[in-house]
Formats: C-alpha cells, structure tokens, sequence
C-alpha cells in the first residue's frame, strides 16, 4: 500500500479529539469514538454570485471549466424538519477554475417542492424519508381526503448533474428534472421524462457512448405490473426541439417479484451490453402506494430481504434483446458500478457492493448529527461497501457443461457456476487488498471515464467511509491490488473527479478533485486538487462559506 497521508486521529465529540480505537467485526473496523459531523448536514445560505477563494499550493493552469455538484442544502422549513438525509433541499454548487484561480457560488434549485415549502414555510411536499403532513388551514374533513390523494413524486432534484443534448440537468430517481444554467446555475425548466416515454422515473447515473446517445433505466408502473425500461437518448437536437425527444425504450423487462421490484441507484453499460442488477433491496409497491394513507414514509417501503438471490441480465444495447440466461449470485446490495467491459467472452461487472442493504435507511438526519458512542453504535451497524468484480460467460449454450467453474481468466478468483442453460451462479473476485478493510471500504466511484467507460481499466477512484460519509481519497490499482490515500484528521472529503490533463497519454494523467468538509469552526471548506498520478496535494482553494456534504457532480470543460 503506499499512503500518501495516513493517520488514525478521529474525534468524539464535535471540536473535541481523542485517538479512535477500533476492532474487527465480522471482517470490518469496528469504530469508536468517532467525530461528531452533525455540522455537516446543517442547514446553509446560498451564495449565488461568484466569490473568490483563497488558493495554497498551485493549481494547474491547464484545468479549465467547472466543478458542479449537487446534493441537500436545506433541511428544515419553520418548525418542520425533514427525517432523511436524502430528503434535503437541493443545493447546486459551481467551482470555476481559470488560471489556477478558483471562484465559487451556490443557488438553490427552485423546483415545485422548494417553492412550495418556501410560501408556507413548512413541509409540502413528501419526500423519501419524510411525510407532509395535511395543510393545517384545511378543514378536518379535507385533511381526512388527503390522505386517500396518490402521493405526487417530488421534484427535488438532489442528487446529481447530468447532460443530454449539450444541455445540463440535475437530477434525482423521479421522473422529474430541471434543466439548469451552468454557469449561473439559474433553474431553467422542469421536465417530465413521462411526456417523452412511458415511465414513473430515471436514475441520477445515465451513460454515454462515443457518439453522445445517452443510456438510462427507468421503472413504469401501472395495473399490469411493474417493468424495468431500458431508455436511449440520441445525441444532438435538431433546431428547438426538447432535449429528450426522440427518447425511446429500448426494451422493458418483468422484474423477478412484479410486486416487489428491486430498488436500484444506478446500472452497469459494456460495449454491447446495459447489465440490470436485480439485487436483495427491494420495494414494496403495495406499501410504497398506500403510504400516505397509512401515514408512512415512502422508505418505510423499501427493505432488504436476505432470502433473495442478486440476479444480473443482460440487455443488448443495439437490438433491445434479452439474453435468456441469469446471473445469480447471492443478496448483496449496491448503490454505484465503477466499470463494464467485455473481454475474451466474458462481460466484467465492476461495483461497490454490500453484503447488508439496510444502510439507506439507516441515513437519518438524526443518525447523522449524533455524537459520541450513539454515533459509533450507527456506524457499527452498517455494512461496509467493497469493489468487487463479477465475471459472466457470455456463450452460454446447451452443450456447455454443467456444475464446473466457466472463468477461465487467469489470476481471477472469482467463479461461473453454469447451473442450466438459462441459469448461471456467480462468486465475486475482490479488487481490493485487505488493506482496504481499514478504511471502512469504498464508495462513489470514479474512473476516466471518456477513455475507459466499457473498456479494460486499470485505475478507479472512490471515498474511504471509516464514518457515515467519506472521510479519505482512495485511488487503487487494479494491477496490483494496492491503494494510495490521502487523508487528514477532521476533514471530509467528497467524491473524487477525475480530470485529464491536456494530450494524456496514461491513464492516470491529470488530477482529481474533491470538495473537502470539515465540522470544526476554525478549518475551512475547500476544493482539494491531487495529482492523479502520484495522489499528492498540489493546491487547494478555500471557500469562506459553509458547504454541506453532498453526493454527486461533474466537470464541465471551458
């Protein structure tokens, strides 16, 4: 392992540090006394003209074009406060970098769901995690019909950044999104991804292909069932037509348990292939419907079921087919896939994956602001996502034989159990040493995408999560299994994003770039800048404004 900063310094209370002591559970670190981040998921103002910030180091002038990030910046309306973290009002943030100077700024977005809280200052809109109780200026009787009104599906696009057409969107798992200024990050239009196609929601992590066309999975749901869709969006849009016209469904897909879909953040896209993930988080639809009239949140829908096998499929991206064969394996639960390829006839599946698929409702905000050994308890309670790889044999026939290991890649110790011809059971080959253990696994991937999305790779980037939210840089080589990291006492650090430098010529040309938090008073927010090669600090810009930690983001070339 090389570390580029290590150290063990963790805290216990806010603004109050001791040594963290941990132990291993069950293959993980068990934490204890862990810094209190309640500072984190506060509540802040918008910054919505640039400000300058102060930059130590240097920053390369070659990088030119803006960070963009998204996630929750408000988190409470009067005396209401939301009960997930996922629930929080979108908050866009814009790091503009030119000359090796940085300035930033920040807007709310104003879809429905904020203006609407906004006029009455209290909870309007339901969110994931959080019921909107009755308008209280209703009558006893109006409030008792609201209850049996279908909940609408919010608006707050909260999660990520995404691009279709030469244009910007932030976006979250709706079927809503809102096209937004770059640069001004001004709220542009809404969209309804249900006026194009026929479906109740998109993720917040499209792909792309060369040419542009965009990728995405969406589920429809009405009397005859529930169905996964796999969505296209060509590249380019003639004169003034809407982004998303031309979209088109490419193929629809019955889930396992029509009743009970699997939940899924985001999917996997090979050269030939988008690979569903059916995996053991599920949705209970008949729950998720009648949710308000039983006075639950949405999430009170979504569960982990332990008895339930993970199964890949497999799409054909250029004729819509499905391959008859399934690729089981046993309940994981994933949020993010860091790579797809194909390879020697077999298609590699590259995620972060979980052994538990409870945390999601784990990510209160009152789990998130606890201190001290009730903080530790959550922590310890989670499990831990890991970068692993799945290896599907692509020819699968009626003559390829039958209980024997189909991987034949060498070194690979990950295994394709061919069980019939239309059933196939996979194990997992680890992309990680054991070192990764101590910084509490992987999460929110990154790779070079343009250059190596759906082909061999070898460098991938994520956060450490030795607490509720990303606490270290991780950069590791598939190569050789090992990682580098940087890390420092007290700061949090966001998802990295790979940038190439000018003419690359290797992979790991260029830098990353992350948001850095911290929950003391005398440390500053700033946008961290390491070298990609080496994972050292090259300089940092530090913003004189509180920034929550958020999700997910994007840079956008000048």
């Amino acid at each position: 392992m090389d570390t580029v900063t290590n150290n063990s310094i963790c805290k216990t209370a806010c603004g109050v540090s001791s040594v963290a002591n941990s132990r291993q559970n069950n293959g993980f670190k068990e934490q204890h006394g862990l810094q209190c981040i309640a500072p984190l998921v506060q509540t802040v103002e918008e910054t919505p003209e640039p400000i300058p910030t102060i930059v130590k180091g240097t920053i390369p002038t070659w990088i030119k074009g803006s960070l963009l990030r998204n996630g929750p910046g408000k988190f409470e309306f009067g005396n209401q406060h939301f009960n997930h973290w996922f629930d929080g009002m979108a908050l866009m943030h814009r790091f503009l970098i030119m000359d090796g100077q940085v300035t930033y700024r920040s807007r709310f977005l104003r879809s429905d769901s904020y203006k609407q809280n906004s006029e009455r200052n209290r909870i309007m809109v339901s969110e994931f995690g959080t019921l909107a109780f009755p308008d209280p200026c209703k009558n006893i009787f109006q409030r008792f019909l609201s209850r049996f009104e279908m909940m609408k599906p919010t608006d707050n696009a909260s999660v990520n950044f995404i691009k279709y057409k030469g244009d910007y969107y932030v976006s979250t798992e709706t079927n809503f999104m809102h096209k937004v200024d770059p640069e001004t990050l001004q709220t542009k239009e809404k969209v309804d991804w249900s006026k194009f196609i026929v479906i109740n929601g998109a993720t917040a992590h499209p792909h792309s292909d060369p040419d542009g066309t965009v990728y995405n999975m969406g589920n429809s749901f009405s009397r005859k069932g529930t169905l996964y869709n796999i969505i296209s969006v060509p590249p380019g849009k003639d004169g003034n037509d809407d982004t998303l016209q031309g979209a088109k469904v490419l193929c629809s897909i019955i889930p396992t348990d029509k009743t009970r879909p699997s939940y899924y953040h985001s999917f996997a896209m090979s050269e030939n292939y988008v690979v569903i993930i059916e995996q053991s988080v599920k949705m209970d639809l008949i729950k998720i419907v009648t949710s308000k009239l039983r006075g639950k949140n949405i999430s009170n829908g979504i569960y982990w079921d332990p008895n339930q096998e993970t199964i890949f499929q497999l799409v054909n991206k250029h004729t819509g087919k499905v391959s008859p064969v399934k690729y089981h394996t046993k309940p994981l639960s994933t949020f993010h896939q860091i790579n797809a390829f194909e390879e020697d006839g077999f298609l590699m599946v590259d995620l972060c994956c979980s052994d538990d698929g409870q945390a999601m409702n784990n990510y209160l905000i009152q789990n998130l602001r606890k201190s001290g050994e009730a903080l530790d308890e959550v922590y310890n309670s989670l499990g831990k996502s890991f970068p692993r790889r799945f290896v599907l044999p692509l020819s699968i026939t009626n003559e390829t034989p039958l209980q024997q290991n189909l991987n034949t890649r060498p070194n690979s110790s990950a295994t394709a159990i061919c069980q019939s011809e239309e059933r196939v059971f996979c194990t997992f080959e680890d992309l990680h040493g054991d070192d990764l253990v101590d910084y509490g696994g992987l999460e929110f991937p990154h790779i070079h995408y343009n250059r190596c999305n759906t082909k061999p790779y070898r460098y991938f980037y994520g956060c450490g999560f030795r607490h509720l939210v990303g606490d270290s840089l991780i950069k590791m080589d598939l190569e050789n299994k090992k990682l580098k990291v940087w890390s420092q006492p007290g700061f949090y650090p966001s998802e990295p994003v790979f940038v190439p430098s000018p003419d690359a010529e290797e992979e790991d040309d260029g830098v990353i770039l992350s948001v850095v938090l911290t929950p003391t008073e005398d440390q500053s927010t700033f946008l961290l800048v390491l070298d990609a090669k080496t994972f050292e600090e090259l300089g940092r810009a530090e913003v004189p404004v509180k920034i929550p930690y958020g999700f997910h983001g994007v840079f956008n070339s000048a």
